[in-house]
């Protein structure tokens, strides 16, 4: 309903009429095409259409429409695996020289146990039917291993899909970095891929998840439900609050906090690394946020994907620039660093209200991204949890920033747009309920998050398989567990010259 359709038909044309337009435009109605009649102007040119032809001609469009859909999907897909070559280079531009290989490897490994674990459980739990089974609203319950997964739009669906998960556990990645075993991580990205976050997955973008707003099998919290366009709560909070349990239970690096309760510089060892890392992750963000649409071709996704990428946009560069102003006023250091996380922080706080902000709000979306970035990561090391990327900080305090965000900031109009349902933020009129609804998520993903992955951490610390010895890594994990250093630094001896 609602969509005009511009298609050339085969018309029967007479020798006489070759300068006849082939084009003509449609209206499709709730009722069908609205009239037919004017498909045959004159009986000498026009061949009226019959029913079947006309059927003919819609399924055509369905086909055409379909691939479209699926094409987009597939393109976003690609955009967001991409990320992980972003994930890469941050992590090992920001860790010192002596851990490359192992940060580098584990955000490989993060991609290959991923896919595994989405492909054998993670779906499933997330997206699953099973004929004949109750709609469970805490979990899914079928299409494990793909199992009656065979459209093209089905198909495209669970790629992009899992490169959202893998994005969720490579987060952790940079928390844990420089002190923990190689084993444990592999643990956590398989449970985290295939359990945690599959689960909060289900509950807010399934079609019978109790939070989101998808849901068919009972009524929306709070009239509204949780509304998270493209992952700040779903997928960054669970990454943040996994790496933030991660950071806490394996402890500090070695020398990091003194006896006297000084924090120690530790600095990553590529400033080339961290910026290209950044660039790659914001071209990225163009698959995860306009890619949550989902599809191109409906009569308002051109308009939302549009508006999607232009609030990135805005909301990375008002990142940017909010950290470079505010660490000069409190440093009068112009920092390098500071920018890219900034404008990082800014593109995970705008990606729950992407489709639902105005472009002017955007930029202070991201500005005040920045600022919770930096006092996140100043209460972090007041309470001498050690992350060497910021990743709690940036995508667990900002990820919920973000949700909150959308109950004070989400547009009436663009929320019955996206969503389908009729809330706004507070400061666009709305009752508070959607507020509620935002609050409600934020309070149960991060539990539900700590919980298990504490548990998990916990566990690992209690059977001596969480964290590297002393002597490992403060000779670097690179040359105790990946075989040498990244890098090959060893003197040539020149070549004499006759």
């Amino acid at each position: 309903p609602g969509l005009r359709v511009a298609r050339e038909f085969d018309v029967a044309r007479p020798a006489n009429a070759r300068t006849m337009p082939p084009v003509y435009c449609v209206d499709w109605t709730a009722d069908g095409f609205s009239d037919l009649s004017a498909l045959s102007v004159e009986d000498d040119c026009f061949k009226t259409y019959t029913d079947e032809r006309l059927a003919a001609a819609m399924t055509s469009f369905d086909v055409h429409a379909g691939a479209g859909d699926t094409q987009f999907l597939l393109t976003s897909a690609y955009l967001v695996f991409f990320m992980q070559a972003g994930f890469a280079m941050l992590c090992a531009g920001s860790v010192r020289s002596k851990n490359t290989k192992n940060i580098l490897i584990k955000n490989v490994l993060d991609a290959c146990v991923g896919a595994v674990a989405w492909f054998l459980f993670g779906y499933g739990f997330a997206f699953g039917t099973k004929d004949g089974t109750k709609p469970n609203s805490f979990i899914g319950s079928g299409n494990f291993a793909m199992k009656s997964i065979e459209s093209a739009g089905d198909v495209a669906f669970f790629l992009f899909q899992w490169a959202f998960s893998a994005a969720a556990a490579t987060i952790v990645s940079g928390s844990v970095a420089e002190r923990t075993r190689f084993e444990a991580y592999l643990g956590y990205s398989f449970f985290l891929t295939a359990f945690v976050y599959p689960c909060v997955v289900h509950w807010g973008w399934s079609a019978e998840g109790w939070l989101g707003p998808w849901r068919t099998n009972g009524a929306l919290l709070l009239d509204t439900g949780m509304l998270d366009f493209a992952g700040s709560g779903i997928v960054h909070m669970v990454g943040g609050c996994a790496g933030l349990m991660g950071a806490w239970i394996v402890g500090p690096r070695t020398g990091r906090f003194a006896p006297d309760g000084r924090v120690n510089p530790m600095p990553g060892h590529s400033a080339p690394l961290v910026v290209l890392g950044t660039f790659i992750l914001w071209v990225g963000w163009y698959g995860f946020n306009p890619g949550s649409q989902l599809g191109l071709v409906a009569a308002s996704s051109p308009r939302v994907i549009a508006r999607t990428a232009v609030t990135t946009t805005l909301a990375a560069a008002g990142g940017g620039f909010s950290a470079m102003a505010l660490n000069y006023y409190l440093y009068h250091v112009w920092d390098l660093i500071a920018v890219c996380n900034g404008a990082l922080a800014g593109l995970v706080s705008i990606t729950a209200g992407c489709s639902t902000t105005e472009p002017w709000a955007a930029l202070i979306c991201g500005m005040l991204g920045a600022v919770v970035i930096h006092f996140a990561s100043k209460l972090l090391l007041k309470l001498k949890i050690d992350d060497p990327l910021e990743a709690a900080p940036m995508h667990g305090f900002c990820g919920a920033f973000g949700v909150l965000w959308v109950g004070f900031m989400a547009k009436k109009d663009y929320v019955a747009e996206v969503f389908g349902v009729d809330g706004a933020g507070v400061f666009y009129g709305g009752n508070g309920k959607l507020l509620g609804a935002q609050i409600c998520g934020i309070v149960v993903i991060a539990a539900w998050t700590c919980s298990m992955l504490g548990a998990f951490f916990m566990l690992m610390k209690k059977m001596n398989l969480l964290r590297t010895t002393v002597e490992e890594e403060t000779l670097g994990l690179d040359e105790s567990k990946h075989g040498g250093s990244a890098y090959a630094m060893e003197l040539v001896k020149p070549v004499p010259v006759e």
